[in-house]
């Protein structure tokens, strides 16, 4: 499982959240507290809106902790809205193209979780990206499937309608299949102007994920970082998380339909 942070709110230096508190994400590339895998060393990431309307983005094979690239970038780059993300690899090889976050136009997405039976499902999974956003797939991991085909089912317009679409076809994909192992889902959306933070799983045991709100905004993040532990609240399983670009939050149910069974087959 991969760690991840997310920020919305006034201009910081990425720097503030990335790298100076205690228990930072980069620290936690480490030492997570709370992955079945406590080193995320399979690469890293960011994603940032700053001057455009599209996001930077960099991202490298090397781990988060000795990527001077990236500890450069945070300490001089300031942003509003900005993604954060360390791998631990569950499908696809240890590659620039499969490090998050993912970016499409405005958009950037990143996801810690899994798709139970990826490799035997892989083609289906693509199957599910529209024709004319399969050439943006550039990698082999199942988390850049699930944004592709989000955006095929209208990403744009309604993100958390999208997703839960995206992920019941997924489910379903997995039901017609057999598939016996779970559906987790926690991720990140932004269309640069708005951030979604998602939690869900299809055996109601998802990742971890907790947002907090600081002087400046909004942070999302996979495990708590910094002082004050206590100020960090998870988000609740099959929720999603939305903050508006006026600093107004919510929390919404996420609801994602289980598929129908075959005749003499229980899903998944």
């Amino acid at each position: 499982m991969c760690r991840f942070l997310a920020y919305c709110g006034s201009p910081i230096l990425i720097d503030t959240l990335l790298v100076a508190p205690r228990s930072s994400l980069i620290a936690q590339a480490r030492a997570a507290r709370e992955a079945p895998t406590p080193v995320n060393g399979d690469g890293c990431g960011i994603g940032w809106y700053g001057e455009r309307p599209e996001p930077g983005l960099y991202r490298n094979v090397l781990p988060a902790w000795g990527d001077a690239n990236l500890a450069s970038l945070c300490h001089q780059v300031r942003s509003r809205l900005f993604f954060a993300h360390v791998r631990a690899a569950t499908s696809g090889e240890v590659a620039g193209v499969n490090c998050h976050p993912f970016a499409s136009g405005h958009h950037l997405f990143m996801h810690n979780g899994q798709i139970g039976g990826y490799q035997l499902l892989r083609r289906r999974i693509d199957a599910l990206i529209p024709d004319a956003l399969y050439p943006e797939r550039k990698g082999t991991t199942d988390s850049e499937a699930i944004f592709l085909a989000a955006l095929g089912q209208g990403l744009r317009e309604d993100a958390p309608a999208a997703m839960e679409r995206t992920l019941g076809a997924i489910w379903g994909e997995m039901a017609r299949m057999g598939a016996t192992e779970p559906l987790r889902f926690a991720a990140a959306h932004s269309d640069g102007k708005r951030l979604f933070a998602y939690r869900w799983a299809s055996d109601g045991h998802p990742p971890s994920l907790y947002w907090r709100v600081i002087d400046e905004g909004f942070v999302v993040a996979s495990e708590p970082c910094g002082e004050m532990l206590e100020a960090w609240n998870m988000v609740p399983s099959g929720t999603v998380l939305t903050i508006e670009a006026s600093g107004a939050a919510r929390l919404a149910p996420f609801t994602v339909e289980r598929p129908a069974a075959k005749a003499g087959q229980a899903a998944a």
